[in-house]
């Protein structure tokens, strides 16, 4: 935890001898100046989280010196004490160096205490919300980047999403203008893939066939082909069964060294 470092200003030695006594028992390091000249230079050397100072004093009053250090440390928490009753001088002391307290002397001990206990509670909730302020920010930044990269990924995939899909449009329309029919079933035996073709082969040419079990589309020669073409490369049947005149090519689809299904061809070409 940060060390609290009170700065007591005071042209009397007594005075601060007082509060030196008094802050004793306490967590705090208490350093103590005898003008307004004396403490500017002890916040020009170390750092200081409290500041008590006498209003009244030679040269350089309260007013004065808080006005300074407000210009300079800002984040320190300012305390006045004074001995006179004047609500001038105590506005002008609170509006120039937003002071956080104003105690009279002589003051009760114990009300100084407690005054001072919530200044550094006041100054550490503080830096405490500075530090959660910078964290915040710099979180803003990253979802701010995170989110510039997620609308260029969404663009890019959807970019490549519109070329897949006119890819297998135009895939799809070659298929169709093909002389010749084509069927792809995959290993659990469904339809996956079938051009115009092949519909018109397999009296379904105004419905798709797609998803359709191969058993209950293609005649029992075909599903013999279909089975067997697991062990070789090629295999060539009859087109018996089918308003077609030619042959069933059956002929095995791999990825790589897996075979993911067949690929099954009217083709009218061959008798």
């Amino acid at each position: 935890m940060e060390e609290i470092k009170i700065l007591c200003v005071d042209d009397e030695s007594n005075v601060l001898r007082t509060l030196e006594r008094l802050f004793f028992e306490e967590e705090y390091s208490i350093i103590t100046a005898g003008s307004g000249a004396e403490g500017l230079k002890r916040l020009e050397q170390e750092q200081f989280q409290i500041i008590i100072s006498d209003y009244r004093m030679p040269e350089m009053n309260g007013v004065d010196f808080f006005r300074e250090v407000r210009r300079k440390w800002p984040e320190t928490v300012r305390i006045v004490l004074s001995g006179y009753a004047d609500v001038a001088s105590i506005v002008s002391a609170i509006n120039e160096g937003e002071i956080y307290k104003f105690i009279p002397k002589p003051w009760n001990d114990d009300e100084l205490i407690v005054t001072v206990a919530n200044a550094v509670e006041k100054y550490n909730l503080e830096q405490e919300n500075k530090k959660l302020t910078v964290l915040l920010i710099d979180k803003n930044r990253e979802l701010e980047e995170f989110n510039e990269k997620l609308e260029s990924l969404v663009i890019e995939k959807t970019t490549d999403l519109r070329l897949q899909n006119t890819v297998l449009e135009l895939s799809q329309k070659i298929l169709d203008v093909l002389p010749i029919g084509i069927a792809g079933v995959d290993n659990e035996g469904t339809i996956v893939q079938i051009n115009d073709f092949a519909q018109k082969v397999l009296k379904s040419a105004n419905s798709t066939l797609l998803g359709e079990q191969a058993e209950s589309v293609f005649t029992c020669e075909t599903m013999s082909l279909i089975n067997k073409v697991k062990m070789k490369d090629k295999l060539i049947g009859s087109a018996e069964g089918y308003d077609f005149s030619g042959s069933v090519v059956c002929v095995p689809l791999y990825d790589g060294r897996d075979q993911k299904g067949c690929i099954i061809i009217f083709d009218p070409e061959q008798d």
